[in-house]
């Protein structure tokens, strides 16, 4: 009996294992390489200039051309494999360092200055397609053509007249870990009260939700009731797969209009996260704007993961919003573990969002295992209105 239940906690151990591989090969890692990933922040690299990044597991170079096109190539030369990015720009090609190997934006080399002339054709390094989306920068990392870039794209961002703020930050731990919690509404209720209130523990109530999931074209459309003063408080994500949140957030000061937020828990690797956030304020006077960037500026460069022995002693961040709530959540989330044993969870009816992922995510990779089709995810056609109170219902 006992040998029977150990075998099981060893398949299971393995099957929650699958969800957090993210290397090339593994079956999330090719489940991933199906979608356009937000993995710079387009202002982080400019004209002639190139930096490293690491991406599903993959070290890469970033660089711009002289043109501003942004490109993105595997990070080794392939000549002694040193760094490419501690190279040079030469129009739209990437000079290595060492020997001056050069190569262009679609990992061909196109030059070995001290080999025999020609013989550079048949040498390739890897290479990804980009897109630059409001601020952002996005790679595909999977074969063949890549999707059209639509599902990513939200109405709110490409509106005239808001305002535009993108950030990141980098924590140690999985990227499934933040994706589960962006689909657990009741964490709010408990973890960003935590510390100080700000902004967002404010508007929300604290009471313990209605919750309902429901799959969509997109992703999952997660509704969360919360019941005060006699109205319902109702708080929708329209939760994009396979990690992005789509929600609406509190402004710093009371009386200004709320913002649509996208934030997309991007994986390095296994063991490690980008938060990539775009926010879009709709504008208002020219002093309320300049408030607006001038607090977008403050919060620009906090990552939580600077002040780790700080937040793990309850020392929060003195801020409304922004700091504060990426605090709260990298104790709650780091507090798991770089990848939380799953085998060992004791779930319950509130985790049915964190359930209904996993379900989904099991399905793609098992079809993809089976050589079979996977969903096709598209851009919802109507999106759901995110914040409203509404009239408690009665009883009757």
């Amino acid at each position: 009996m006992k040998q029977a239940i150990d075998n099981k906690l060893v398949q299971q151990a393995s099957r929650m294992r699958q969800l957090t591989e993210t290397s090339a090969g593994t079956p999330m890692g090719t489940l991933l390489r199906k979608f356009w990933h937000p993995f710079a922040l387009s202002s982080s690299v400019t004209a002639g200039k190139s930096k490293a990044v690491r991406l599903l597991g993959e070290d890469l170079a970033l660089y711009r051309g002289e043109s501003g096109r942004a490109y993105l190539v595997a990070n080794r030369c392939a000549h002694r494999l040193t760094k490419l990015h501690t190279g040079w720009i030469e129009g739209e090609q990437l000079r290595c360092m060492y020997h001056g190997w050069k190569y262009d934006g679609s990992g061909q080399c196109v030059e070995r200055p001290a080999e025999r002339p020609g013989s550079e054709t048949g040498i390739r390094i890897d290479a990804y397609p980009v897109h630059e989306y409001c601020g952002l920068i996005f790679a595909y990392m999977g074969e063949g053509e890549p999707p059209i870039f639509d599902l990513p794209r939200k109405p709110r961002f490409e509106e005239p007249n808001v305002l535009l703020f993108q950030r990141q930050e980098i924590w140690p731990c999985s990227w499934l870990q933040h994706a589960e919690n962006s689909l657990d509404a009741v964490h709010v209720s408990f973890a960003h009260q935590i510390g100080r209130v700000g902004a967002f523990g404010h508007a929300i109530t604290t009471g313990i939700p209605e919750l309902d999931y429901e799959e969509t074209s997109a992703g999952i459309r997660q509704t969360a009731v919360r019941t005060m003063d006699g109205k319902s408080q109702v708080r929708i994500s329209d939760w994009t797969f396979p990690y992005g949140n789509h929600v609406t957030i509190p402004n710093v000061k009371e009386g200004l209009p709320w913002a649509e937020s996208a934030n997309w828990m991007v994986p390095i690797d296994d063991f490690h996260t980008i938060r990539m956030s775009l926010r879009a304020v709709p504008s208002t006077t020219p002093e309320a704007d300049e408030e607006q960037r001038r607090y977008a500026d403050e919060c620009a460069d906090y990552n939580s993961a600077d002040y780790h022995d700080e937040l793990f002693a309850g020392q929060y961040p003195d801020d409304p919003l922004v700091r504060l709530t990426s605090a709260q959540d990298y104790v709650a989330l780091v507090g798991q573990g770089a990848i939380v044993d799953r085998v060992s969870e004791r779930l319950g009816s509130s985790d049915r969002g964190i359930a209904l992922l996993r379900r989904i995510i099991f399905r793609e990779i098992d079809a993809l295992q089976a050589g079979t089709p996977t969903k096709e995810w598209r851009r919802l056609e109507k999106p759901s209105k995110l914040f409203e109170y509404k009239k408690a219902e009665t009883e009757a």
